[in-house]
């Protein structure tokens, strides 16, 4: 069978090491009873960190629990450990390592999680969009950048005075932008940027979608010219699964139920729903809601099955998506691979290190300072 890599495990073809066999006949009880042996025996110099999509046999042993951005934050304060396990995907991985000291070494588990939506915008693609929009005499456009991307991507938005976003300070991101340009180049996903600029009144029609596979995009120099926000064609597989007829018939079959859904769904769900948010948001407002009230979450399932066990039974909580949708690169990450990372830390061994080359960790850094000093 072909195998398709993606273009982060294409750059990392040579440094990327399979897991033994070995590892992958574990019982759940030895892999638990070994990692937990691995954890003790490093102690201060590792930490492990697990994002809020990864599966609880994984996050059960994270240090830290969180979003992509909170976790690498995270990863910076612990400058006392030698090692950062980070369960999550590369791009997340390529932050904790921007934000780290240089002692530091950060991991992941398995170089094969990556992510579709930060894949979609691809270094080489940017540099052509930005020199075709020099040539169609498109100027004033700021840079803005989903952390759901490579470190390359970061670095190109940090070297032309762009920034970063999280969904959680998307808005205040493009407020700052907007007072250093006249329109935006927002990527890797169209819809967190057209669901956040069309909450702060900027209307559709100064929306265009840059289609990286079209010349010139597929844009016309007036589109461009006459766009406030130039959204790149990439998507989350997750969170585009979501429907208006998946939240009707949640509606029906319960009355009174309260649907939030994440700002990567499309226009129609987001307007659909009662609130949109972040996964902090979403986690924050279910767990501050008043006993009984009844959720339908849009985001990925093992966040929203987590908090159906964590809230219950003062509040229920349902995917809006009755066959779950399952981050399926995220869900790479394995105990089976934790162990066998934590295990090889033993010896000394540093398997699958995430290490992003100078200096494109200057200018990745310096997007992600700017984000933090936007309030």
């Amino acid at each position: 069978m072909l195998q398709v890599l993606t273009e982060y495990e294409k750059a990392h073809l040579f440094e990327r090491q399979p897991i033994p066999d070995a590892y992958l006949r574990l019982s759940d009880e030895e892999m638990d009873a070994r990692i937990a042996a691995a954890r003790r025996a490093l102690a201060r110099r590792l930490v492990i960190l697990g994002h809020h999509y990864q599966r609880d046999e994984v996050i059960k042993f994270a240090d830290y629990t969180g979003d992509s951005f909170k976790l690498s934050r995270q990863a910076a304060s612990r400058s006392d450990a030698d090692y950062i396990v980070f369960c999550g995907v590369h791009f997340m991985a390529e932050s904790a390592d921007i934000l780290s000291g240089p002692h530091q070494q950060v991991l992941l588990p398995d170089l094969a999680a990556g992510c579709s939506m930060a894949d979609m915008a691809d270094p080489d693609d940017l540099e052509i969009c930005w020199r075709e929009l020099e040539q169609m005499g498109v100027g004033s456009v700021v840079p803005v950048t989903y952390i759901n991307s490579a470190a390359a991507i970061k670095a190109f938005c940090g070297e032309r005075g762009g920034v970063v976003c999280t969904s959680s300070n998307a808005a205040a991101t493009l407020r700052w932008a907007f007072a250093r340009g006249e329109r935006i180049l927002f990527l890797p996903d169209q819809h967190l940027g057209r669901n956040t600029a069309h909450k702060l009144g900027i209307p559709l029609d100064q929306m265009v979608v840059w289609d990286p596979s079209e010349i010139g995009g597929g844009l016309s120099a007036d589109d461009l010219r006459s766009a406030r926000m130039i959204l790149w064609k990439g998507h989350c597989s997750v969170h585009t699964r979501f429907t208006i007829a998946q939240i009707e018939a949640l509606r029906r079959r319960h009355p009174g139920i309260r649907i939030i859904v994440h700002p990567e769904c499309t226009l129609d769900v987001v307007q659909a729903a009662d609130d949109c948010g972040s996964t902090e948001y979403i986690i924050k407002t279910i767990e501050q809601s008043p006993a009984g009230s009844v959720w339908g979450v849009g985001t990925e399932i093992h966040l929203v099955n987590r908090l159906a066990k964590t809230v219950a039974p003062e509040r229920t909580v349902f995917s809006l998506d009755q066959f779950g949708c399952l981050c399926s690169t995220m869900f790479r990450i394995s105990p089976n691979h934790l162990v066998w990372s934590l295990e090889n830390l033993l010896e000394d061994r540093v398997t699958n290190r995430i290490a992003v080359p100078e200096p494109q960790k200057q200018w990745a850094r310096l997007a992600l300072d700017r984000m933090l000093s936007i309030q």
